[in-house]
């Protein structure tokens, strides 16, 4: 008696103490691509919270867009969460990026699949979050396909861990780059010599080869695509022509953002021209 005393003891803390796991909502099936929800308890940056996930899968050699689509131009994507409930706030993130070449020039985005997490709020933590996004994307190989998928998925209040969101997180660029692991901004310079601006990104990296950064401004005010032109002593140096579509007088004393990838990590941060 006191050993099956104590085997239901045991079954029941295990029962207690089990994950109840992630969930996921079912596959929305469009042209070339499919979609869905995700969402479980996820760790950023060693703080757990919870995330949703938009998971877009493509054919091999197909590929769909960053914010920022780069030079050729392209679809970004766009999220609209209304509908949802009890939901305060749901804020998109994104993983790096990378720099793919076009017949049309240089775009920016991911290749074959992304998951674009999600940091979501409730209004109230004790009740379910059901969450409703119609996703607006584009998805492209020889030519380029709007997108749309509209998903819903009830997150309960105990869901369980998600690894793949957690793994998908590690590889959003951080404001706090770990040292010796993510690329960071060494130093940045405005070059206005012969009436012609550039901004100079000297980028710190421990994997030359791999590196490779993107400036962004606000309000959607387009920013050419840095290109390298040198490697000096551990930094890749990179340069934005300010006068390739764009105006100086757009762009300066507003913050612009940098982000930096290699094939270790990834970071961003913000600068000012004044």
């Amino acid at each position: 008696m006191i050993r099956l005393a104590i085997a239901f003891l045991v079954l029941g803390t295990a029962v207690a103490w089990s994950d109840p796991g992630p969930v996921a909502s079912d596959w929305y099936q469009g042209f070339n691509n499919k979609a869905r929800l995700l969402a479980g308890t996820a760790t950023r940056n060693g703080d757990p919270g919870l995330y949703a996930g938009v998971e877009v899968t493509m054919p091999e050699g197909w590929k769909t867009y960053w914010r920022s689509p780069g030079d050729a131009g392209g679809v970004p994507p766009e999220f609209d969460w209304q509908g949802s409930d009890n939901l305060a706030s749901a804020t998109v993130l994104f993983t790096a990026p990378h720099r793919m070449h076009d017949k049309a020039g240089d775009v920016v985005g991911y290749k074959n699949g992304v998951v674009f997490p999600v940091a979501v709020k409730p209004v109230d933590p004790s009740k379910p979050v059901m969450l409703h996004g119609k996703i607006a994307y584009g998805v492209c190989k020889d030519i380029c396909i709007p997108a749309e998928a509209e998903l819903q998925l009830v997150i309960p209040p105990d869901v369980g861990t998600s690894e793949e969101l957690t793994n998908v997180l590690a590889r959003v660029p951080v404001a706090l780059p770990r040292p010796r692991i993510d690329p960071t901004l060494a130093g940045w310079r405005l070059d206005q010599n012969n009436g012609k601006p550039k901004l100079v990104l000297n980028v710190e990296t421990a994997e030359l080869a791999t590196a490779d950064t993107f400036v962004e401004a606000p309000g959607g005010v387009f920013v050419p695509l840095p290109k390298r032109v040198t490697d000096a002593s551990g930094k890749a140096v990179f340069e934005v022509d300010l006068t390739d579509g764009v105006d100086i007088k757009d762009l300066k004393g507003k913050p612009l953002t940098v982000t930096m990838i290699d094939g270790k990590g990834q970071s961003e941060t913000t600068i000012t021209l004044e």
